[in-house]
């Protein structure tokens, strides 16, 4: 399934859905910083997806990077939580989402980097490449919380 990001779009379809998900800054030993090629749109991302019935949050979080990279974390620290109501995320079944997204900070346990079926990469990136790679807008603000070490997560 496609997706298109609109932000600030006044030609972005109408929204349809709200569904929580969850992301996860994950770092390897030198600090940098984990992303997939996601196959539905290009785009470079922390791992994440939306919770299943049954779970938590964070559990959703923990799933979905061992889903989608191979590897095991556990949550430390909340970096954030994005719902921008003029984020609009519309797929290719007719669905149009708001964005409502609680992303983690993680400390790495183990696995071997592995690329899933909703990636057409995985690696860790380190910071000074960031800027070279296609990354939506709202994506990058979560990597600056992320790096930023703020001492509140943010709320918006």
């Amino acid at each position: 399934m496609r997706r298109i990001d609109y932000l600030d779009d006044p030609n972005a379809p109408a929204l349809n859905s709200i569904v929580p998900a969850a992301s996860a800054m994950v770092t390897n030993d030198r600090g940098d910083i984990l992303l997939q090629r996601r196959a539905d749109n290009g785009l470079w991302a922390p791992p994440g997806g939306t919770i299943e019935l049954g779970e938590s949050i964070s559990e959703t979080a923990v799933r979905e990077v061992k889903e989608e990279t191979g590897l095991d974390v556990e949550i430390t620290e909340l970096v954030g939580v994005y719902t921008n109501p003029r984020h609009i995320v519309a797929y290719s079944n007719g669905e149009v989402r708001q964005q409502f997204n609680i992303c983690f900070s993680t400390r790495l346990l183990g696995g071997r980097v592995v690329s899933s079926d909703e990636s057409t990469e995985v690696r860790f990136i380190p910071a000074q490449a960031l800027n070279t790679l296609s990354i939506h807008q709202s994506t990058r603000l979560r990597i600056a919380h992320y790096m930023e070490r703020r001492i509140t997560p943010y709320i918006g």
